[in-house]
């Protein structure tokens, strides 16, 4: 299994086992305009004072501290956030979830997961078994993810020229909330206060809502396929074949029999995202989220609280629905040079001029694996080849809801990483 490291920054999203995924999370940006700033000197002239006034250009960020928030009104939100779009709204989740997927095909799809009677039969006995598991991969929760991220939009602001100079901002939709949840500590340095400001803002709503039916089909299919991937449990010759074992996993092995201890706190996010004592931040939920900023990260994007995952990481790997929103969230971030994972899968993406040169040219599924994974380049579906089980559940998904994947790149050869 993975860990994952950095979701924003180019300090953001990196696997033990890829190459980096991160660096500014920026796509199409707004430029902010600059502020005008006033400098008064005095001069004397032959006995004479008199001020001149000196005007130059300044990039001003937010008034809020880090973790202080405040009420937005409607035109704040309009001018500030794009407005709230009725569209992307959480009431509307469990229909997009439904009308994709049902609850029945779904388990059928992972008959297995974690929690499940199946799991329960399975487990009995095994190191792993707890007698109290729930079903952490429950539809339920699925649906509960998709609910309560919608009510969440996130805004990306980037010093023009840099890659780690970033404040982010959440939204609270329904409560009109906006809470500054991190600033990197040389956002407004002399150096960078000239710099102009450069912001995305991604609404979380947008799951599995915007294209075409059959490419919200596809988009829950392809993220599905990648995490039944990453936390499976199936082998060549299982019972009811590989992939009816997606989702058996929701914590790394390692991390949680203690045969590593690393307490996964770096020392450089410290500050920002201080470990716990006695806490460890390895890899737990869908995507196996790791490290202490990654925690306090996602904690704040979450709960608008970054102490609350931090203090207690243990949350993302009992509560399926935190650990479904993690990996929702992943999926819908875009880590320039790379796009988000859903822009790729609806048809959003548009190739750039290096992207067509490194053979990253088709969208779909294959296109995501390498936002996931640049690793996992120039791979077909051939035995021992990991992108085989991706795309092994991605068929398959997409079969039982019925939607022709014919002609789709779902492999990824030929293309390079990002």
């Amino acid at each position: 299994m993975s860990k994952w490291k950095y979701p924003l920054s180019s300090k953001m999203i990196q696997r033990s086992i890829s190459v980096s995924l991160g660096a500014m999370l920026f796509a199409l940006p707004v430029t902010v305009s600059a502020a005008e700033v006033t400098i008064e000197k005095n001069v004397s002239n032959s006995g004479i004072s008199h001020t001149i006034v000196i005007s130059e250009n300044s990039y001003e960020g937010s008034s809020l501290s880090v973790g202080e928030n405040h009420f937005l009104t409607l035109k704040e939100i309009e001018r500030e956030w794009d407005g709230i779009d009725p569209d992307y709204k959480p009431d509307q989740a469990v229909d997009a979830v439904k009308s994709v997927l049902p609850e029945k095909e779904y388990e059928f799809l992972f008959p297995n997961r974690l929690g499940s009677p199946e799991w329960f039969k399975v487990a009995k006995g095994k190191e792993y078994f707890k007698e109290d598991q729930k079903d952490y991969f429950s539809y339920e929760n699925l649906i509960a993810a998709v609910t309560e991220v919608s009510n969440i939009k996130l805004k990306i602001s980037t010093r023009k020229g840099t890659n780690n100079s970033q404040e982010i901002h959440r939204l609270d939709k329904d409560a009109r909330i906006e809470t500054l949840i991190s600033r990197s500590s040389d956002f407004n340095s002399i150096s960078n206060r000239n710099k102009e400001i450069e912001t995305v803002i991604i609404d979380f709503g947008t799951f599995l809502k915007e294209g075409f039916k059959k490419d919200r089909k596809r988009e829950l299919a392809a993220f599905l396929a990648n995490l039944a991937h990453e936390t499976g449990g199936g082998w060549a010759t299982a019972p009811g074949g590989e992939l009816k074992w997606g989702l058996f996993w929701n914590e790394n092995i390692a991390g949680r029999t203690g045969v590593n201890k690393d307490a996964f706190v770096d020392p450089g996010s410290s500050e920002l995202y201080p470990g716990v004592k006695d806490k460890r931040y390895y890899g737990r939920g869908p995507i196996m989220l790791s490290w202490n900023f990654n925690y306090g990260l996602f904690s704040s994007i979450i709960y608008g609280d970054k102490n609350i995952l931090l203090k207690n990481p243990e949350i993302v790997a009992a509560d399926g629905k935190v650990g479904f929103m993690t990996a929702i969230l992943f999926w819908m971030t875009p880590q320039s040079p790379k796009p988000s994972a859903h822009d790729v899968i609806i048809n959003k993406w548009k190739p750039s001029a290096q992207d067509l040169a490194k053979g990253l040219s088709q969208p779909g599924f294959g296109i995501t694996i390498m936002v996931l994974n640049g690793l996992e380049a120039n791979l077909g579906e051939t035995e021992g080849s990991s992108v085989k089980r991706r795309a092994g559940h991605y068929r398959d998904i997409t079969s039982r809801m019925g939607v022709d994947i014919t002609g789709e790149k779902i492999d990824t050869l030929g293309m390079n990483p990002f």
